[in-house]
């Protein structure tokens, strides 16, 4: 009974700091012109329908006045994940703690500690609690529906930091029991970085095929999927960036 208590008290709570940085987030489309990561010579590559949507961006000024660890924003279509990501010194803070850093068991949408996001790694990884109700990455569960991959439009993640606004191409989406591998972050060489590679392609459930190789860099969305611990994973590549003036 105590349990289930303090999960609709943090629950409650999870939703009131939604519910108020809702009205305290701007985010706009922004159509401006960005440039182009690692653009394939084949111009009937999907990449090239990928690339003409507009970049959504953020107004970082009130979020980093509430916290510091603000890092970025991101933006996955038909879902409801639309979050603020915060960074700690290590993995465990957020697992436990609010964007306003109250202790919550929802915690909140966070950055890998060891990236760094001046300076992109080979993947850069974010996690969030599979909440119930569908916040942090509760609704990250609907890429694995074919009414989420039979949409074209879906696979796209919009991710901006304080400093620019990014657009990235989705090309795996699985389910796998707990493990290391899939959030490497760098890679020693270029032959490590290929196996990696071609692993993470294998492992796709969803209907598209898009065309990676060891120059992308990576974005990783990763949860849990159920009680014994398994996890969805998600993997886009970069395919366009705007600086932010």
């Amino acid at each position: 009974m105590e349990i289930l208590v303090k999960w609709v008290y943090d629950n409650h709570s999870i939703k009131q700091i939604n519910k108020e940085m809702e009205n305290s987030i701007n985010k706009n489309i922004n159509n401006y012109d960005g440039v182009l990561v690692n653009a394939p010579s084949n111009k009937n590559s999907n990449y090239y329908y990928y690339v003409k949507f507009p970049f959504y961006e953020v107004e970082f000024n009130n979020l980093l006045s509430q916290n510091t660890e603000t890092v970025g924003f991101i933006y996955v279509k038909n879902t409801l994940i639309s979050y603020p990501v915060v960074q700690a010194k290590d993995n465990n803070y957020y697992l436990n703690h609010t964007f306003l850093k109250k202790s919550n068991s929802a915690g909140w949408v966070f950055m890998d500690y060891r990236n760094n996001i001046n300076e992109l790694d080979d993947n850069t990884i974010i996690y969030g609690h599979a909440r119930l109700d569908g916040t942090m990455f509760g609704s990250l569960k609907n890429v694995l529906t074919s009414f989420w991959q039979d949409e074209r439009d879906n696979y796209v993640m919009f991710f901006s930091t304080p400093k620019e606004n990014m657009l990235f191409q989705i090309f795996s989406i699985y389910t796998i029991k707990q493990e290391n591998y899939y959030i490497t972050t760098n890679f020693s060489n270029a032959l490590e970085k290929e196996k990696w590679l071609e692993t993470i392609k294998q492992r796709n459930i969803a209907p598209v095929n898009t065309e990676v190789d060891i120059n992308d860099k990576f974005l990783t969305l990763s949860t849990c999927k159920n009680r014994q611990g398994d996890r969805i994973v998600v993997h886009g590549k970069l395919i366009k960036r705007q600086k932010i003036k």
